[in-house]
Order: C-alpha cells, then sequence, then structure tokens
C-alpha cells in the first residue's frame, strides 16, 4: 500500500506527494475565468507584451481583441474567410498577426481593428506564425507543407524557407548557438530580410519529423524523427529545444546534437498541443485537459487545473499570470504568486 501525503492546502491550491514513488504535484486552480468572450471552443490566444490585452480566435468564426484583466471585449478583427487558426501579438503589442484556413496571413492594429497588410501566398491553411525580431519580417507555416518568410512593409513573401511535402503544424524561431553551422545563402539575402542572420528555424512537421532550419541561409541544420507527428516546438534557449507529439511526447533536443534527446517527458498519451518557456522551465497543454508547468529548481510538478478533459489549446503569459485557451469556450487566467 502506497501512502500519499497532503503537504500543503491553500485557498487556490493543493500539494500532493506520493514519497514512495518520488512525485509531489502541486494543483492550482484558477484565478479567475473569462467564459462570456467566445461562444464555442478557443483555439488560440495571445497576450500582449504590457499585459494589457489578450487576443484570442474560436470555432465561432470571430477574432477578438479583450482586456486581459477582465475579459471585457475591445475589438473584432473581422476578415479572414472560414475559421482564425492562430493569432499572436506583435512585439509592441499594438499589432495583431493572425493565419487562417483561408491560407491567408493578415496584419491588424489592435487600436482599431483596422486589417493594415494581408499575405497571400500559401496554398492551403495557415497552422503557425513567428515574428523575426521586431517584426519587420514575419513567419509563417501551413497545411501545404511550407514555411515562408514575408515583409511586412512591402506586403511580398521574401521566400519559401522549406518545402517539406507534410503539413508542418508548428514553428519557431530562436537565436541559434554561436558554434553551430548554419549554413550559407545560396544567393544573397534580400535587403528586405531583416534579423534572420544567426537564427534557426524549427518545424514540427505532421509526418513524424522535427526540422532544423538556417533562417537566411535556407539549408537543413537537423532533421530528428519522433514517435508521432509534432504538434508544436519552442526554444527553451539557444541551445535548448523542446518539441510535442500527437502521442503524449515531449521531446528536450540540444540543437548541436539531435541524434538523441536529452530527455523525454510523458505525462499521459494525449496529444502535446501548446509548449511555452517559462522562467526557467515550460509550460504544455495536451489534449486531455491537462496543463502543467516544470521548473527546474521546483521538486513538484505545477498542474492548472479546471479543464476537466477538454484540450487545452494554448498557453501564454504575462509575468506572473498564465493564461489558457481551451475547448470548452473558457479563457482562465491563473495567479502564480508563489512561485
Amino acid at each position: 500500500m502506497f501512502s500519499t501525503w497532503l503537504l500543503g492546502l491553500q485557498k487556490k491550491s493543493i500539494l500532493i506527494s506520493c514519497p514512495h514513488e518520488n512525485v509531489s504535484t502541486k494543483f492550482l486552480a484558477p484565478y479567475t475565468t473569462f467564459g462570456r468572450i467566445h461562444q464555442k471552443s478557443i483555439t488560440c490566444l495571445d497576450i500582449s507584451s504590457g499585459g494589457g490585452l489578450g487576443v484570442s480566435t474560436s470555432t465561432d468564426g470571430t477574432m477578438k481583441i479583450w482586456q486581459a484583466a477582465n475579459g471585457e471585449i475591445r475589438r473584432l478583427l473581422e476578415g479572414h474567410v472560414y475559421d482564425v487558426n492562430c493569432c499572436r501579438f506583435f512585439p509592441s503589442g499594438l499589432v495583431v498577426l493572425s493565419g487562417g484556413m483561408d491560407a491567408q496571413l493578415k496584419i491588424w492594429s489592435a487600436e482599431d481593428a483596422s486589417c493594415v497588410v494581408t499575405f497571400k501566398g500559401h496554398k492551403g491553411g495557415i497552422l503557425d506564425t513567428a515574428i523575426v525580431d521586431r517584426g519587420r519580417n514575419v513567419l509563417s507555416c501551413s497545411r501545404d507543407g511550407t514555411a515562408r518568410l514575408w515583409d511586412c512593409g512591402k506586403s511580398a513573401c521574401l521566400g519559401v524557407i522549406a518545402d517539406c511535402g507534410s503539413p508542418v503544424n508548428g514553428i519557431a524561431v530562436g537565436t541559434a548557438e554561436s558554434s553551430l553551422n548554419l549554413g550559407t545563402p545560396e544567393t544573397a539575402p534580400s535587403e528586405r530580410e531583416i534579423g534572420t542572420e544567426g537564427k534557426i528555424l524549427l518545424l514540427a512537421r505532421e509526418d513524424k519529423k522535427l526540422q532544423g532550419v538556417g533562417l537566411q541561409s535556407r539549408q537543413l541544420v537537423f532533421l530528428f524523427v519522433g514517435s508521432d507527428a509534432f504538434n508544436c516546438c519552442t526554444f527553451l534557449s539557444s541551445t535548448y529545444i523542446l518539441a510535442g507529439t500527437q502521442d503524449g511526447n515531449i521531446y528536450q533536443l540540444d540543437v548541436r546534437n539531435t541524434n538523441a534527446p536529452i530527455q523525454v517527458i510523458h505525462r499521459s498519451g494525449a496529444p502535446v498541443l501548446s509548449l511555452l518557456p517559462y522562467r526557467d522551465g515550460f509550460i504544455a497543454s495536451q489534449g486531455d485537459g491537462t496543463c502543467f508547468i516544470i521548473q527546474q529548481d521546483l521538486d513538484y510538478v505545477l498542474d492548472l487545473t479546471e479543464a476537466d478533459c477538454d484540450p487545452v489549446y494554448k498557453v501564454a503569459s504575462w509575468e506572473k499570470q498564465i493564461y489558457t485557451c481551451c475547448r470548452d469556450g473558457i479563457v482562465r487566467r491563473y495567479q502564480l504568486s508563489d512561485l
């Protein structure tokens, strides 16, 4: 018989430990929930750099900007045909980038909800986006198997960074470790490419591959084969990356040697839907409603509760506040005051 100990109970959290198995988990309830932003499943969200605004997309066909403090709707962003798959703020917090099933990438003013740029070129729905530095260039990936680099000022495509022959579910851009050979461009880069040098683009592919490409060189840096389709990826540092699969594996890799993962974290067999670097660790969300935080200096896992068995599609953070969006149509805000 294994003994489980209840180590701490606070108003919003409970710490459970099983000494025999050497596992401890702290369960944290939401500080507040916003149930009136959308009518249906919320597929993506982001929080502005100043923490004041949120943006989210839903299967109710809408994309909205709202106040992060209380969920009050500020703007409705209308212009995509069909569902909007992904949305994120530019570093300024005043502009939003979105990608939709209509294969269009759009840039919006968060202040007056106007669509200032529309990029066309993908042949399939856009599944994820990334912003290079301050945002003069942006990236997108699509069901059509490509990742593209775009020039915001001229609303033009600067090139296809990768053509995978398989849907690209997620991308992430980061500065590469200086010793890593990113390759050299076959032709001189356009002067409209800003901030691509020394960067690596990660591609989470449907065909069970995680690919690293030199952003400026367009050359393959590594190709790692996982256990199932890769859904998402992120940088923990210039050396370490994370990627999550459809069968519940989170791979931590060293970009200098991707032959074998540093570790594989497996909490459940549900799809890993989002990964977010947070302090000296990360936050992951899965298709069975689990959302958890792992930190190097914490001897327990922090579980963000209440999504029940509904998938948590995306996680965003601002300082000590964590926001999640879920199939049940609720945005949950968690307060990590005591970390």
